[in-house]
């Protein structure tokens, strides 16, 4: 199949980057653009035989599987541009949260999707988040499986789960870089590590913790377990965790979703027009 994609931002460059790299899409399978055309163009610097198109119903013209890397709010009017051009062997494939499958099946004459990557897809790991529309056959819901196995492990949702699997899986990374920068910053502030060193420890001791459970060697709760011997200085640790952190990740998840929310009726008012 050839392979558009209409963004290229964080995600939409990601993708691509995750895809070529992983010799699941060959770079001359591949025509995309981006409302400033320079940093399509300078995707196309790394990788020459990528097509950029200077629009968004071009890439949709010779793209079997086209990929929507905008945001939300964008998304309503650029299906609107691209409807002339849609067909029923054409899949459209959503990257963003708060618009449904359905939605997108009531406004174009396609198969659609929505798969909601993570940037450790760039890795060629991590999950990726998987919504098939019911217009979507068995041929391209196969390749889709297929392509996206090659840089994750894809995971079939339902929309009641939506927002708390992409909050687990796209916006994790940034949770927890955030709270492994608290970790080293304290211990830079405290004591008299420097800072280049734990980052070094840190970052070591993070690919270790997941090489272990990617292992299936530990669960969360028994790593956690065997690290924190009884009477010793883990456990000392721990309890500071437990008295500290209180009820943060459960107004994390109320943050998450209210501005989800908030989203979805914007974009419904959008989508009833």
């Amino acid at each position: 199949m050839n392979i558009g994609m209409i963004g290229t931002g964080n995600m939409g460059s990601i993708l691509i980057e995750a895809f070529i790299d992983s010799m699941a899409v060959p770079p001359s399978r591949l025509t995309i653009t981006n409302r400033t055309i320079s940093k399509a163009v300078r995707v196309k610097d790394r990788y020459p035989d990528i097509q950029v198109a200077t629009t968004a119903t071009e890439v949709a013209q010779v793209a079997d599987l086209i990929f929507i890397c905008v945001k939300p709010l964008e998304i309503y009017p650029l299906l609107q541009e691209l409807k002339p051009v849609l067909s029923s062997d054409k899949c459209i494939v959503s990257i963003t949260s708060p618009i449904s499958v359905q939605q997108l099946e009531s406004e174009v004459d396609a198969q659609v999707a929505r798969i909601i990557p993570s940037i450790t897809n760039r890795a060629l790991a991590g999950v990726s988040l998987v919504t098939l529309g019911e217009s979507c056959s068995e041929r391209t819901s196969q390749f889709l499986d297929t392509l996206f196995n090659q840089i994750s492990t894809p995971v079939h949702i339902e929309d009641n789960v939506t927002r708390v699997a992409s909050d687990i899986v796209s916006c994790g990374p940034a949770f927890f870089s955030y709270l492994l920068r608290r970790f080293i910053n304290a211990a830079v502030k405290e004591t008299q590590i420097t800072e280049e060193q734990a980052v070094t420890l840190a970052s070591g001791m993070i690919m270790g913790m997941g090489k272990l459970l990617e292992k299936e060697i530990f669960t969360l709760q028994s790593l956690q377990e065997k690290v924190c011997v009884k009477g010793g200085v883990t456990g000392e640790g721990i309890k500071v965790l437990e008295a500290e952190l209180g009820e943060v990740f459960e107004h994390l998840y109320h943050s998450t979703h209210e501005k989800y929310y908030e989203d979805i009726e914007l974009i419904g008012e959008q989508f009833k027009k």
